[in-house]
């Protein structure tokens, strides 16, 4: 694959009837790597951008997560400070409405994040989707419940609430096959010359157009133009679901992941999602900052 790029960069990190056939969109599949760390808070910030992209335009386009490891390497000193960590993590919170609970440095440090990012290729062995699964859980137990997302205890938990097959995750974990996948993405990373995350690269393998790589959080309005841009045509976005039918999808959710997706106020979502609770529909967990919803599927 050649690599030019354009390249979106924030320095800051965050500010604040289709023409369409099948054949179309199959043939001119757009790839878009998202390059990330699962310890890191902007990342996690991600989600409800993601989310709202692919429920609008997921016709289009494939995610590959991209384990960069670039936290490790870029914050090294960080993580001998964790007072710091804490700080820069509810700062995070505070700043993007997605809960990341800073305590977990000063009560439950993560030990070994290398572990956290060779077990999510170990589970993409069992299938791309799988895979973000997985990493979505990982995230959920590390910012939303405070663990150490390298015991191996508590990523066997995730692969279980993640659908996986435990035993067969548990023999790939340490195998060189996902020790070279986890490889393969930190070269891709340097390929394409990731030097912050989180970071977007929109790719069109069907043309000789360059890819477009954001990094840091924008808009959401960025990531459609720029997908416009390397589609090479005007998209027109796909009707959202119900909101249930999106919980069901997704089982755990914030609210700031609800007020993006359905482009609600905050207050308007808050007393959407209690309306399902008194329906007993979704239970309320608590974090530290903002507020996240399990949905009931055995109601």
């Amino acid at each position: 694959m050649s690599w030019n790029q354009s390249e979106l960069k924030c320095s800051n990190q965050t500010h604040t009837s289709s023409k369409y056939s099948y054949f179309d969109f199959v043939q001119k599949p757009i790839e878009i790597y998202v390059f990330i760390d699962p310890l890191c808070p902007e990342c996690w910030s991600l989600e409800p951008f993601l989310k709202k992209l692919s429920i609008e335009y997921g016709r289009f386009f494939t995610i590959r997560p991209i384990i960069s490891g670039q936290l490790d390497a870029l914050n090294k000193d960080k993580f001998d400070k964790p007072k710091r960590l804490k700080d820069i993590w509810e700062k995070t919170a505070s700043r993007t409405g997605m809960s990341c609970d800073g305590d977990l440095w000063i009560e439950n440090p993560v030990s070994s994040p290398w572990i956290a990012s060779l077990a999510i290729k170990a589970a993409e062995l069992q299938g791309k989707k799988a895979g973000r699964i997985f990493l979505r859980k990982v995230q959920e137990s590390l910012f939303l419940k405070k663990q150490n997302i390298s015991d191996e205890k508590v990523l066997f938990q995730c692969a279980k609430a993640a659908k996986l097959d435990v035993g067969e995750f548990e023999n790939d974990l340490y195998s060189d096959t996902a020790k070279k996948a986890f490889q393969s993405d930190l070269n891709l990373t340097k390929e394409m010359d990731v030097d912050f995350i989180p970071a977007i690269v929109f790719f069109n393998p069907s043309t000789e157009d360059q890819g477009i790589k954001i990094s840091g959080l924008y808009p959401y309005d960025i990531y459609v133009q720029v997908l416009k841009q390397i589609l090479q045509k005007d998209a027109v976005p796909s009707s959202k679901p119900p909101l249930e039918d999106f919980l069901s999808y997704y089982e755990v959710v914030g609210i700031k992941e609800v007020s993006v997706v359905y482009d609600w106020t905050k207050a308007k979502a808050e007393r959407e999602m209690k309306k399902l609770q008194l329906q007993q529909a979704v239970e309320k967990i608590p974090v530290k900052y903002g507020t996240f919803w399990k949905y009931n599927d055995e109601q």
